[in-house]
This record gives C-alpha cells, structure tokens and sequence, in this order.
C-alpha cells in the first residue's frame, strides 16, 4: 500500500493544477522505536498473554508508565496519536488485578465509539493470554439484564462520563462492592475536557472522588491526552491531584506528509474558490479509486452526509458494483447499531472509505487508513494534527491534506503555513465554577450524599448551598445538608450541550414509525424544522413535523434536488456590567447579556451547485439564554471610536459588519473553540452604551471563560484579523475575509476598501 501513496504522491508533485493550490507541503520522516524490555516484576500469565500477541517488548514510554504507576503516582500520559497509549495503562491495571482479584478499575472514554473499541482491544488481551480479568462496558447501550452483572462481577468497567454522571453516581448504593475496591481511574483523551464539556467533566470526578472517599477508597488517576499547550495544568484541574506527566515517547512512525490546500479561485473578482465540500469529495474520489482507503473529516453534520453523497454519486456504478468501494458516513445522532456495522467495516477491509465528523478523530481502531482529508480547519491546531494522524500506520507512508473553506480562519491558516507547523498546540481551558455548571453538580452531590458544610466541593459551596435551600430543593439540618425534592437531577443536566433533552427521529415513510436517529433540542430547532431536508446515510427526509414537547421529529423518505438551512434571528439585552477596560484601540466590556434567538426562515440550497434556490417561513418558539458576553463600544474617548466617527452611516454599518464578521472567525484560533461557539453582533447605535458597538457572547449558559479569553486576546485577535484581510486577493470583499457582498443591502464603496482604509488609519494610531 505504500507505494501506492507513494504513485500517487509523485502524480498529484507532477500535476501543475494540484499544485497551484498548495500553499505549503511538509514531509516528516520517519523515525525509528526506542524499546525496553518487559518489567521484570510482570506476571507470568500477562507476559505470555503480550507473547501470544506478539509483543515481546515494550516502547520505553510504556515501560516509564508502568514503573510510575508501580510507584503509585497519578499519570498524565501526553504522547501523540498511535503511539500505544493503551498499553500504557491496561498493563499496569491488568497486572494489579492479576496480583490482587479484588481490585477494581474504571475506564472512562469520551465516546461509545471509543468505549466498545477498548472493550473489543481488551477482549483480544483476555480471549488470547485467557486472562482471568472480567472486563464489562456499561453505557447507555448495555441491555438492563447485563448491568446487575456489571456491577457485581466487573473488575474493570467501561464506562463514559455522561453514565458515570447519570447512571453510577447517583446510584452508588447499588454500586457498594465496585467502589468499595475501586483502585485505578483511567481517563482517555483528556484534551476533549475543555470549555463546557471540560467544566461538566471537572465536576463530575469531584463527585466521583468524593462518593470514593465515603467508601473509603482513594484510586489512582491514569490519564492519556493528546498534544496540547498545557496538558498538565488541564490534566490537574479535572482531577485535581498533582500528576506526573509522560511527554517523550519511543513509538516508531512512518514517514508522513501533510499539505496544506487552497481551492482555485472560481471568481477572482469577487474572490470566490471551488468549494471544500466539492473539492475534497473530488480529492478523496481520486484516492479511492487508487484503492487508497480515506478518511474525509466534515465540520458539520450535514457536510458530513453531503460529501459522502456526493462520492457514493461519483462512484456510481451499477456493472461493478461502485467500483467495489464501499463509503460510509459516520456522525452524532446515528443508532448505536449502525455506528458499530461502520466501525467494524472500516476495521475488517469492507469499508474502504468514511466521511465522518470528529466523531472518529479520536483514538478509535478504523483500521488502516492511509490519506486523512480536512474538509475545512478544524478549529484547533491539535485537532488538525489528530485528524491528520488518524491516516498512517506504524510503519509507512501516509498522508493528510488540509483543504481550506472559504472562512477567515481557513485562510489565514493555509496562507500561514508557520502558524500550523511552527505554533505550539493551543491550551484548553475549563470553569468548573461556571455559575449554572457548579449549582447543577452541587444538586447532584447532594442527592448523591448529605454535604456537610465543612466540606471541599470547589471553592465556595455554601452559598449555592443556601440559595438552593432557599428554593426548596435541600434542607439544611444543623451543618448538614440534604436532598429534599422529588426530582433526579442528574436527569436534568447535559454534560455536552444546553440542553439533556433529545430529539428522537422517527421515519414514517409507509407507516413504518421506525426510529432513524436522534438530535439535542437546540440542534433540532435549526435542522428538524418542518420542512427541511433531513440526510442520513444517503437517503434524504422531508420533516413532516416536530413537537419539541414529546421530543419527537416525523419524516418521510423523499428524493429533491436540495438542501436547507435555518436562518436564526437574535436580540440581545444587556443585563450587568461588571469589567471595563480601556483598551489600546477600544473600550473594552465584560458582563452579563440575554439573548434571544429564533429560527425565524430557511434556505434552500440546490446540491452541487450550492446556490440558494428559496426561502420558506418558520415559526418556532423563542430561545432565551443568559449568558456573558465581550463588548467593543467604539466610544468617542477610544482610538477605534475617534476614526469611526468621521465615516458615514454606510461606511459605519460596513466596517462593523466586516470586523465582526472576521474577528469571529479568527478567535477560535486563540481561544480553542469552535466558531460556533461564540455569538456576534453589530450595534451601529448601542441602546446601552449610546456608541456603535460589537458584542462578542459566549454561545453556552452562563458562559465558559470564553468572553473573558475574548478580551484578553483581543489585540492578538484585531491584528490576524487586519493581516488576513491585507492579504486577501479579493476585490471587494469575499467569504474568505470580511464576507461577500449581501445582496440585499445597497453599497456605494468598495466594501473592502471601506474596511481596509479603517484598519491604515486605525493601525497607523495604535
């Protein structure tokens, strides 16, 4: 297989209309292992279990991770993709398990995905060395007659934290013999634990830690991460013990090239490329037709479904068979069942491609691939390097080509290859202390175990205690405090998302009432609206109807030649300010706003040609959210503001469009998020502060730090921003800087002109 990449290597070298669009292709060599010998101390039968698979030595990172974790440390193991982080921990759990029967370990994976692939792995191990070690998954999956088995007999169980936090911990009681002997807590992926899944995961081990105390336990923490800026400051607030971290490793790896892609320009005047949907769907036709097998990661689920159409339509042949080329689509939302046949598709050969989100960039065995594709920046330089290292095996070639979307930020990374090559990894950062994230774990640590007042949950818990008490959901007995309402709150609180609630799907094509997936109520608002076009796996749904109330979404199967989108309208209302800054180029706000949002249209957009054929009117209820927000208000004391004063009122609503519309897109980069994450809007006449102002607002409840990073970053933020559009070849603006020209809205000036002539002035000040 590798000199199949390698065949296909030199053509695309030799290919002139390839290489136009390569704006930066790196090789990095290959490198030999660095072994060590099997610890001496190793049981008998775990030694002839690594023999019978084939392993007569270990990585020498392996070898340091068993020896640290003998000596009883907590570790944080931070080596990158494929480089057997697995063995770095099942070794010296198995091994403690073997030497004492007794003792228990919890295994807690981001995913399902990842959870049956460990299950899978281990089972290997046991099945093939006959270890006596009983291995048990418990999710969301595990049929009701398993579970009593579990947590009786289990000595390792596989779990993910979304059931650790609605399913185990509120039900420690049935749980007395697993915890009573729990030793070994191993996390996987660290690096996902950040923002709100980050703060929710924080908390969580609070609890976990606690009800471990109460039974008179205090396990051992073993923690995998990939390559990210700050791994043991992110490592050691989740867990909060001192970690000792693992960074070398003498993994051997392949020699591997990654190219960073710009589509051709389709329009120069306007600015306007080929896009990435077309353009990686042609790339990862052109692979698989090589009988390479590829990955293609999509940003979004409906890109996801939309690529693997459109190759599925590419290979369409009836005479044989598609080329015999299976592709599958693989997101959020798919029945566990139909997760599992892909998986295990990609494993055994039957697969030989898959469009995924970043569902599959985590350590999930796929099998060989050999060429990762990008569809667009995935927001962070860690997760590009993730999803790059998904192709690749130990040994061999692979490759990964980035190929960049329209977006500011897509640009600004493929026309600054040093950023990506030569810039750290970003840090993660969480707020376990988030307002509704914390008093939502204090209600479940209650339930879970009376809290006394002296005790450690997070920094200051009486107050939330008190509050709550004022509410009527616990009361409080001398220094002690206890559950006192009838709900479950765990029940109520979503680890990932605003909302615990999902929509479940149900296709109603011909009566069959059969359930096709599922989508959390935010997501649902915006893709099950009645109407829209819902794709899944290949096959397209009309919405029929959605009754949000019973968490329902009746399709029917359909064949129409588009595709929607919601367009959301927003209202934003300052509540408090509590930090004001005056800045170098603006006066800087950061407070509380609410906002409400309603899905108010949709587009439809014709597939292939992408261009929006209609419109259709919504009516769906109103969201409100209260939340922090970042505010610029170019006031008349500013720099910003002395400038934006002398333009006109089209100049004025044309440079806060444009700045907002690319500071948005630049400030994942700083602040480790999706742009989705974060919320915008242009106030040319502000009803609060009385100047023009943009708001920059945390997309999530209460906020996760991300409007506070916001204005610490702001000015590193104001200068990619003015470099990316600088360098941008378009004439008037495009969607790969300030944005394209709204058609609907009358311009006298060169909109980018406007924009850039602000930024002299502006930059020639500061």
């Amino acid at each position: 297989m590798s000199e199949d990449i390698r065949t296909q290597l030199n053509e695309l070298q030799a290919d002139p209309t390839f290489m136009d669009c390569v704006t930066h292709w790196e090789r990095i060599p290959p490198r030999e292992g660095v072994y060590a010998d099997l610890p001496a101390d190793l049981h008998p039968t775990l030694r002839r279990a690594l023999e019978d698979l084939g392993i007569s030595r270990l990585y020498s990172h392996q070898e340091k991770a068993c020896r640290i974790v003998r000596d009883g440390k907590h570790l944080l193991i931070v080596t990158p993709t494929a480089s057997g982080k697995t063995l770095c921990y099942n070794l010296p759990v198995l091994q403690s398990i073997l030497e004492d029967p007794g003792k228990r370990a919890l295994y807690l994976f981001p995913t399902k995905a990842l959870s049956q692939d460990q299950q899978a792995s281990l089972n290997v191990s046991i099945l093939t060395g006959r270890l006596p070690v009983k291995v048990m998954t418990y999710d969301g999956d595990t049929p009701a007659s398993l579970r009593t088995v579990a947590r009786e007999t289990g000595q390792i169980i596989i779990s993910n934290p979304d059931m650790l936090h609605s399913g185990i911990l509120p039900n420690h009681p049935k749980w007395i013999k697993f915890f009573r002997t729990l030793s070994f807590v191993v996390i996987d992926e660290i690096h996902i634990y950040r923002g709100v899944f980050g703060s929710h995961m924080a908390n969580v081990i609070r609890r976990l830690k606690r009800i471990c105390s109460f039974y008179g336990v205090s396990p051992l923490f073993i923690c995998s991460s990939a390559t990210i800026g700050n791994p043991l400051e992110l490592g050691t607030r989740i867990v909060e013990e001192q970690l000792e971290v693992l960074a070398e490793h003498g993994a051997p790896m392949g020699e591997k090239h990654i190219i960073l892609y710009n589509p051709p320009l389709v329009d120069r005047v306007q600015g306007i490329r080929r896009g990435v949907v077309l353009e990686s769907e042609r790339l990862a036709v052109r692979f698989l037709k090589a009988g390479i097998k590829t990955i293609v990661f999509a940003r979004s689920r409906i890109h996801t479904e939309l690529i693997a159409t459109y190759i599925r339509g590419r290979l369409q042949n009836v005479y044989t068979d598609n080329h015999r080329i299976r592709v599958e689509s693989y997101r959020g939302g798919y029945l566990p069942l139909e997760r599992r046949t892909i998986e295990e598709g990609l494993r055994n050969g039957t697969v030989q491609g898959v469009v995924a989100t970043n569902a599959l960039e985590l350590g999930i065995d796929i099998g060989g691939l050999d060429v990762a594709i990008l569809a667009g920046f995935p927001g962070s330089i860690s997760s590009a390097w993730q999803q790059a290292g998904r192709a690749g095996r130990r040994q061999g070639v692979s490759l990964a080509i980035l190929v960049a979307s329209s977006s500011p930020l897509d640009q600004f990374m493929v026309k600054n290859p040093d950023y990506f090559f030569g810039r750290s990894p970003e840090e993660g950062f969480l707020d376990p202390e988030n307002p509704y994230i914390y008093t939502d774990h204090v209600r479940c640590t209650v339930f879970e175990l009376p809290l006394r007042q002296e005790e450690a949950f997070g920094k200051d818990v009486v107050p939330i205690l008190d509050q709550l008490e004022e509410l009527g959901t616990i009361r409080r007995t001398q220094r002690t405090y206890y559950w006192s309402d009838r709900s479950y709150p765990a029940e109520g609180v979503s680890l990932r998302s605003a909302s615990s609630e999902n929509v479940v799907i149900l296709d109603i094509t011909g009566g069959r009432n059969r359930v096709i997936g599922e989508m959390d109520r935010p997501s649902a608002k915006e893709l099950l609206f009645p109407n829209a076009v819902y794709l899944h796996r290949g096959l397209q749904y009309m919405v029929k109807h959605l009754d949000l109330e019973q968490k329902r979404a009746e399709v029917e199967e359909v064949e129409v030649n588009y595709y929607t989108d919601a367009i959301v309208k927003r209202d934003l209302k300052v509540l408090l300010v509590d930090e004001e800054t005056e800045g170098a180029l603006f006066h800087m706000v950061v407070g509380d706003i609410l906002v409400r949002s309603q899905v108010t249209k949709f587009k439809k957009i014709r597939f292939h040609s992408h261009e929006t054929i209609g419109y259709g009117e919504l009516s769906l209820p109103e969201e409100e959210m209260h939340t922090r927000s970042c505010i610029l208000v170019f006031g008349k004391g500013t720099k910003a503001g002395e400038i934006f004063q002398t333009r006109n009122e089209e100049e004025k609503t044309q440079i806060l469009l444009s700045l907002g519309t690319v500071y948005r897109q630049i400030a994942p980069f700083y602040l480790l998020c999706e742009p989705r994450d974060i919320g915008v809007s242009e106030r040319l006449r502000d009803p609060h502060f009385g100047e023009p102002a943009l708001y920059f607002f945390d997309q999530y409840p209460g906020g996760t730090g991300l409007a506070e990073s916001f204005k610490k970053h702001v000015s590193a933020i104001h200068y990619a921003s003015a470099e990316l559009i600088r360098s941008c070849p378009c004439a008037e603006g495009c969607p790969s800087c300030i944005g394209p020209r709204d058609p609907q809205r009358e311009v006298t000036r060169n909109p980018k002109e406007v924009t850039l002539r602000y930024l002299a002035e502006l930059d020639g000040m500061s």
